[in-house]
């Protein structure tokens, strides 16, 4: 049986398509999952935030350590910086004059008010990015990383200063929230 020229031309297209946007489905499903823990995560330390008396923000494990307030800032800067500099192209704020994430004077509820417009900003960068941008490459601490492998940094980083907060709390005699799964 011989295939016209025409009939080959759009079955090859097709499985095109079809694969195509298989590819894509499987980057969006990453980005969802992504999304989902990150989501969690925000729950999470938005109840370790909150159930810390803000008498007890200024508590340090130790004079080099960060403060609870100075661990829940930091980790909205470089959550920021991740998300809105790394992966968005967005210029980077500089730490030592930067005014959005350092704790000065701020009240408990301002400094919760910042981290969950942090992590809301984030989460619609996220929700909007370009998986086609995966494979750009960036250079990270000197590293040469793709934009894909700056999603795991991100959250790892919120991890390592959200159980610091914890070990605070602790620290503080009081008991802190129950683990949260699949964050």
């Amino acid at each position: 049986m011989k295939i016209q020229k025409h009939t080959l031309i759009l079955i090859l297209t097709i499985l095109g398509f079809l694969c195509a946007n298989t590819l894509v489905a499987q980057k969006d499903a990453f980005i969802e999952q992504y999304l989902e823990r990150l989501e969690n995560s925000k729950k999470y330390v938005l109840l370790v935030a909150e159930m810390m008396p803000e008498a007890k923000y200024n508590f340090k494990a130790s004079p080099e350590s960060l403060s609870f307030a100075e661990n829940l800032m930091h980790m909205g800067f470089a959550m920021d910086w991740h998300s809105q500099s790394l992966l968005n192209g967005r210029e980077a704020r500089n730490w030592s004059t930067d005014k959005v994430y350092k704790v000065a004077n701020r009240s408990k509820e301002k400094m919760i008010t910042i981290i969950t417009k942090t992590f809301d900003d984030c989460i619609t960068l996220l929700q909007k990015f370009d998986t086609n941008q995966f494979e750009d490459r960036l250079d990270y601490f000197g590293l040469d990383r793709t934009k894909r492998q700056i999603f795991m940094p991100l959250t790892y980083h919120i991890t390592h200063h959200r159980a610091q907060m914890v070990a605070y709390m602790r620290f503080s005699g009081l008991v802190s929230p129950r683990y949260v799964l699949y964050q």
